[in-house]
């Protein structure tokens, strides 16, 4: 029995629940840590490349701009970073955690508002993309001087009608005098059913009996200069 009792005492005994939680804390460690230098070295990896990318873009000068495909905002910090580094122009679009993506002009040449205007919507900007957004200004500057040259047209007409009435007498007032002139523009104020007389002074505000009474009248008149002038013959 003691020699039994032995031999158990010698054996190792098993890990405590303590000490298993413990190793697997560790391991659990060194897993993110080489998880951590495995990022953190291709991360130095894509700064180098984007180095080299943006470098030869300055040095040989040929292109309007370099784009990078769409990528995380953790990789896009470094394109800016060499960017500015560099003392290059840098502009992010599309949308955030979908296709947002970065392009890279030189210092001095800077993309145009067309350029702007079609990344900001979406779009692709391609030198197709460039002539037809040239064309369309081409359009919209002809359609601006026919609308022009229409207002021109239309004001100097308007201009011609005044003068037939109200702003004609106005025009002139320094010559003809103000209450002469103010007086005329009454007088003359054009009426689209009367002409130049006014309107007030073509209507007739005899009752019907009193102008039944009055064509009498005229008649009897006409009738007795009639008859005076058979008398004297």
């Amino acid at each position: 029995m003691d020699l039994l009792d032995s031999i158990l005492n010698s054996m190792q005994k098993p890990p405590t629940a303590s000490e298993a939680q413990k190793n697997a804390i560790k391991k659990q460690k060194e897993a993110i840590e080489r998880k951590q230098k495995e990022e953190k070295n291709m991360l130095n990896r894509f700064r180098k490349r984007v180095e080299e990318k943006i470098g030869n873009f300055i040095k040989e000068g040929t292109k309007p701009y370099i784009q990078f495909d769409p990528m995380e905002q953790t990789y896009r910090s470094i394109i800016r970073d060499v960017a500015e580094t560099a003392g290059v122009q840098i502009f992010s679009f599309g949308q955030e955690g979908i296709d947002r993506y970065c392009v890279i002009y030189t210092k001095d040449r800077g993309p145009s508002e067309d350029e702007l205007t079609v990344r900001r919507a979406g779009g692709v900007w391609s030198e197709d993309k460039a002539a037809e957004m040239a064309l369309r200004h081409i359009e919209m500057q002809r359609q601006a001087a026919l609308e022009n040259e229409e207002e021109k047209n239309r004001k100097r007409k308007h201009g011609k009608e005044e003068l037939s009435g109200t702003f004609y007498k106005q025009k002139y007032a320094h010559l003809i005098g103000q209450e002469a002139a103010l007086d005329a523009a009454h007088k003359t104020n054009v009426n689209k059913s009367y002409g130049e007389v006014p309107s007030e002074n073509k209507k007739d505000l005899r009752s019907i009996e009193q102008t039944m009474a009055d064509i009498r009248a005229k008649k009897m008149r006409k009738a007795e200069t009639n008859k005076e002038s058979l008398d004297n013959n």
